[in-house]
């Protein structure tokens, strides 16, 4: 059951990957810079009250920023799912985690050739490299919390053991 669940859960993540990425570069654009925007609403005092051409250059001037951001993170987050879902398989140790970054760079290399046929897009080298960046971050965190929970199960049992 397990299995079948992450299997899902990752390949409605790569759904939705794909989803962004098939955004044409204007709409893409309107959607990093509403990032900006409220970015600036959470984090700039007094943002809110300034003018609306300065709150436009504050977001344009973060706006490649907010994109390889958002490249690490839909890839990081495809990384922990890619990794608990071979987990699942019965996968442990390092050959969990190249499964889970050799899958999800690979995955990535295709988002980025997707992109050469959406309007206004282009497939970036170092686009690929940040996302693969991501998919290993993602599954370096979640191969650290598995082995993190299996110890703590190996201890709770040897506590058991020894009462």
């Amino acid at each position: 059951m397990k299995r079948n669940i992450f299997t899902l859960m990752v390949l409605l993540w790569m759904g939705i990957i794909f989803w962004f990425s098939a955004q044409p570069a204007d709409q893409s654009e309107r959607m990093s810079l509403s990032v900006g925007h409220v970015a600036g609403l959470l984090f700039v005092d007094g943002y809110e009250d300034w003018p609306k051409e300065r709150q436009e250059a504050f977001e344009e001037e973060i706006d490649h920023g907010v994109r390889k951001a958002a490249h690490f993170t839909e890839y990081a987050i495809l990384g922990l799912l890619l990794t608990a879902m071979y987990r699942a398989y019965g996968h442990e140790g390092e050959r969990l985690f190249l499964l889970a970054a050799g899958t999800g760079s690979l995955y990535a290399a295709t988002d980025e050739f997707h992109q050469l046929f959406v309007q206004g897009r282009s497939c970036q080298i170092t686009d690929w490299m940040i996302d693969t960046c991501g998919v290993a971050a993602g599954g370096a965190v979640m191969y650290l919390i598995c082995r993190f929970a299996k110890q703590r199960r190996r201890r709770g049992q040897q506590s058991v053991k020894n009462t």
